[in-house]
């Protein structure tokens, strides 16, 4: 049995140091990715979409999700085709309008959500929610190019309910939402009353975007009022828990992070801001961001610490964390963002995967940590830096995960988690985000790389990714823009600085979402110093508490210890380890996937007629 020894804070600088001092030792192997390589990069990546979905569709449709060893299907979350739903938007975004029109034909017809399933809300969410209201937004709008001509809002009518659905989830005293609901019968009475940071901060952009569309401001007050309640429960340091409880707002778990259980619920705080344009978000945000780069932060990595005394949990690296450094870019934070992107790599290259936990004291893989469930963290984080730097060591890495990703995940019908990433053993089963984001952020790199083509990156709108990778765009019926920037003007002093700030706002939109400019820090509007991180504020009006009225401190907070703490040596990391692997060749042939409406339609009849769908 594994020691539960905690490493003392010695101990850890140790391994840090090592870590940094292998940086230093390790030599530089891979040679550059050329633009020739690079489509074909590109090129191979779509053939791995397609590899892994006509595997599903083949053998797992319409049941939820893949076994790719097996080449079977089983329902992971309510029945309801998860796969194909998370997928949609990729299938657009290749521009592949046959099965993207037929794929939005099918659902508008077979989906319903009136089943008796109890399902994560947060899952839920992100996935379904998420999928349609992606989908909706490029299949009715003629300036996307996937125009479906005989589409008449199908989706999104299925958004809307499956919306309400959720709705009961967050009929709790805090206004943090319940972890599952019945989709047919609501909370169940004996339903847990705890539930993840993450799972009731993560929700904004899809609710938001639903009110939008359907002029229906219920989903985004719910989801806002579950933020605020989160963020009431904050410690005085500003940091949040990772498990708390709905009815009473005490955490159950005080561990504070950057990874699971936490991650997106500051991912949300500044995606909500930058699509819809709220103050609110971004104030919480900066609040939010400041305290995890003072007490979560040992360069280039982030520990667990405890949320009110900031001592060390856990000096540990989980592969959700793997999103921060692609969340640093849209904030502006590029330097951080490099060198902790370099040191998740090194794990990457030390393995060919990132385990679910690397600890840092032991520098191996946490017991018990041991997978690699194809998550796309990285991914996103190495195509957000390439965006912002144009770096080609960014090309390198998403070459070298590609190797890996075909060489050891690759199986009979699509790609297999991986059980161990020293052993690379492969388990019989493949989650719906790999179709979704995985394979997503490795093509938009290439592609980005060759010259963009797409409709992410030279598309009519700038677009913000869900948590799940799906594509949420800043149209004006959305963002509201203008609304937001004369909301600004109103408290501030200056009679004449509604157009001012007007352009200020948006510049500083435009740098978030492309390549980081400084147009924010230069203006005269600015506070000279910045509340935290690199986001300043828009106009020295009144202050968040000032004019919202509130404070966001729970008046149940107990005393805490003196909040200082002795900082740790700044260290830069990369692992010596290099795991070698190679690709395989691309054997995809668009000519074998003709008639493919036909063919969905007929898989479906067959499939009904030996085991009827749960829909």
């Amino acid at each position: 049995m594994p020691s539960l020894r905690r490493p003392t804070s010695a101990s850890i600088l140790v391994s840090l140091l090592f870590l940094f001092l292998s940086v230093l030792l390790r030599p530089t192997l891979a040679d550059g990715v050329t633009p020739e390589e690079a489509k074909q990069l590109r090129d191979e990546v779509r053939e791995m979409f397609y590899h892994a979905f006509n595997g599903y569709m083949d053998h797992a449709f319409p049941l939820d999700e893949l076994k790719p060893q097996s080449c079977g299907g089983e329902d992971s979350l309510g029945g309801y085709a998860l796969t194909l739903i998370d997928a949609l938007d990729t299938l657009a975004l290749l521009g592949d309008r046959e099965r993207f029109a037929a794929s939005v034909e099918w659902i508008s017809k077979n989906l319903q959500f009136d089943i008796n399933k109890t399902v994560s809300v947060f899952e839920t969410t992100i996935r379904v929610l998420g999928g349609l209201l992606s989908a909706h937004l490029i299949a009715s709008d003629y300036a996307t190019g996937m125009r479906i001509p005989t589409y008449d809002n199908q989706l999104l009518n299925l958004a809307e309910d499956l919306g309400r659905r959720l709705l009961p989830a967050f009929d709790t005293p805090s206004g943090i939402p319940f972890g599952s609901v019945n989709l047919r019968h609501g909370v169940d009475e004996h339903e847990s009353k705890i539930t993840s940071t993450a799972g009731g901060g993560t929700l904004t952009l899809e609710f938001g975007v639903l009110s939008r569309l359907t002029n229906d401001p219920i989903f985004e007050q719910v989801t806002k009022n579950a933020v605020r309640g989160l963020w009431a429960q904050r410690s005085k340091l500003n940091l949040v828990g990772a498990h708390i409880n709905v009815f009473t707002g005490e955490w159950t778990q005080k561990d504070a992070g950057i990874g699971t259980s936490i991650d997106s619920f500051y991912e949300y705080l500044l995606k909500a801001y930058l699509l819809f344009g709220d103050e609110e978000y971004l104030y919480i945000f900066q609040e939010a961001y400041a305290a995890a780069m003072q007490y979560l932060y040992n360069d280039p990595w982030y520990v667990e610490v405890n949320m009110d005394s900031a001592a060390v949990v856990w000096p540990l690296f989980n592969s959700l964390q793997a999103f921060w450094p692609g969340l640093q870019v849209l904030a502006g934070d590029i330097d951080p963002a490099i060198r902790t992107h370099t040191a998740f790599f090194s794990v990457w290259k030390r393995y060919g995967f990132t385990p679910e936990g690397f600890n840092l004291a032991t520098v191996s893989v946490q017991h018990g940590q041991r997978s690699y469930p194809l998550r796309p963290e990285l991914m996103e984080s190495t195509y957000w830096l390439y965006k912002a730097t144009r770096d080609p060591k960014y090309l390198d890495a998403g070459r070298d995960m590609v190797a890996s990703l075909q060489h050891s995940a690759r199986c009979a019908c699509g790609y297999c988690h991986i059980a161990d990433v020293e052993f690379h053993k492969q388990e019989d089963h493949m989650e719906s985000f790999f179709l979704a984001e995985t394979v997503k952020y490795l093509w938009l790199l290439f592609d980005l790389a060759v010259g963009p083509d797409n409709l992410v990156d030279n598309g009519p709108y700038k677009y913000i990714f869900s948590t799940e990778g799906h594509l949420l765009p800043a149209t004006p019926e959305i963002s509201l823009v203008q609304e937001h920037c004369s909301y600004f003007g109103a408290y501030c002093n200056t009679s004449n600085i509604r157009q001012d700030v007007l352009d200020v706002a948006t510049n500083h939109r435009d740098n978030l979402y492309g390549r980081v400019g400084t147009a924010l820090s230069n203006s005269r509007y600015s506070d000279s110093t910045p509340v935290s991180g690199f986001i300043k504020g828009i106009c020295p009006g009144l202050t968040h508490g000032q004019k919202f009225g509130i404070s966001y401190i729970s008046p149940s907070h107990r005393a805490h210890e003196d909040d200082s703490r002795n900082q740790a040596e700044q260290t830069n990391a990369e692992s010596h380890s290099i795991v070698i692997v190679q690709s395989q060749n691309s054997d995809y042939s668009p000519s074998e996937n003709k008639n493919y409406h036909e063919k969905l339609v007929e898989l479906h009849e067959r499939k009904q007629t030996s085991d009827p769908p749960k829909i």
